[in-house]
């Protein structure tokens, strides 16, 4: 046998147990801000824990589940050192692929994955992910944090969620429900959001080398501020239209871009006309267009272009929708309309025409 104190530790490895656990506990206030009346227990258990009973008060509770993570615009975080508003993007982007369906978000669970734990850090990138929750109005049950060192850096790590939610099946939203004549609302984006961030970074970092604390007279900040900025969580948002009026389906503008991400909820045998002249791109998406010499349909298959969220709606319900949009601070503005895929529109799905809006 080894002398005492002689053979390998966890620690050697680069694995840090008392890390771990201060971490948890700076995170435990974070997380407690979050909680919802169905949520049993606390943090700390081997699985987060929901009763279920609430289901009760529906006819045919349908769960509906979605995970995703924030792309490379961690690296961004980490190279500015700014660690509080990534977990903010992890949860719009998984809360908001809910509730397109109609879905009520219940509950989120994270992993957080970094090469070394730096318990401070850590705390804060569950901070922003607590914080989002609440905006989403669903509860952080649980989550992982994993140490790999060798396999990450010391400085990086990696985020991602997953996101249960339930609705009525009666209620659901989607493709099914969506008929020609009907309108097409666009819902501001606060930024680039979480998608895209491999091109952008390609663009003004790599090739233009452009530094992320250079200030950008067209963004009134640096760019780093501006790349950083969180994603918006339009979740509330959506469930508030759904109760107000009658809403055929929505669509979660993220990889992929607007037509492409519309085309998802638009059935076979119509076709979605989407207006660029009904908005001008916020300054980042044209500052990566110019300093890119991208064309309009290879950035438009990319970003967001200032579109986070669009729902299809009735003729009827479009003044309630927009009055609706307009009380929750929501900058949102008819985008196009449903037609039947025919002659020109032959292919069916949905397509960008016109020029933007200068």
């Amino acid at each position: 046998m080894p002398a005492e104190g002689a053979g390998a530790t966890y620690a050697a490895a680069g694995v840090s147990i008392e890390a771990g656990d201060l971490a948890v506990e700076l995170m435990k206030e974070w997380v407690g801000k979050t909680t919802r009346p169905e949520v049993v227990g606390g943090l700390g258990g081997f699985a987060g824990l929901f009763d279920a009973s609430a289901f009760k008060r529906y006819e045919r509770p349908l769960l509906a589940t979605a995970t995703d993570g924030v792309g490379t615009k961690v690296a961004l975080a980490a190279a500015m050192d700014k660690h509080d508003t990534i977990g903010h993007d992890l949860v719009g982007m998984v809360v908001d692929d809910l509730v397109v369906c109609g879905a009520e978000p219940l509950f989120m669970t994270d992993y957080i994955c970094v090469g070394k734990v730096h318990p401070e850090r850590v705390a804060q990138i569950v901070k922003g992910i607590a914080e989002g929750c609440v905006l989403a109005g669903c509860a952080l049950v649980g989550g992982e944090t994993a140490e790999h060192p060798g396999l990450l850096g010391p400085d990086e790590y990696d985020v991602a969620g997953a996101g249960t939610g339930v609705v009525e099946a009666d209620a659901l939203l989607g493709a099914h429900r969506v008929r020609a004549g009907d309108v097409v609302i666009a819902m501001a984006a606060s930024g680039l959001h979480s998608n895209g961030y491999s091109l952008v970074r390609h663009v003004l970092l790599s090739e233009a080398g452009w530094k992320l604390d250079r200030k950008v007279e067209e963004f009134g900040r640096t760019l780093g501020e501006e790349l950083l900025e969180p994603t918006r969580i339009y979740s509330l948002d959506c469930l508030a239209l759904a109760r107000a009026t009658e809403i055929h389906a929505f669509s979660h503008v993220t990889g992929g871009g607007l037509a492409a991400n519309l085309a998802r909820v638009i059935p076979e045998g119509l076709h979605a006309r989407l207006d660029r002249g009904t908005w001008t791109p916020m300054p980042v998406f044209r500052t990566v267009a110019e300093v890119g010499r991208m064309e309009t349909l290879e950035i438009e298959k990319t970003l967001n272009m200032g579109i986070g969220m669009v729902a299809v709606v009735p003729q009827e319900s479009v003044d309630t929708v927009l009055a609706v949009l307009e009380d929750r601070d929501v900058e949102a503005w008819l985008l196009g309309d449903i037609v039947d895929a025919s002659g020109d529109y032959a292919a069916g799905g949905a397509a960008l025409y016109g020029s933007y809006a200068q």
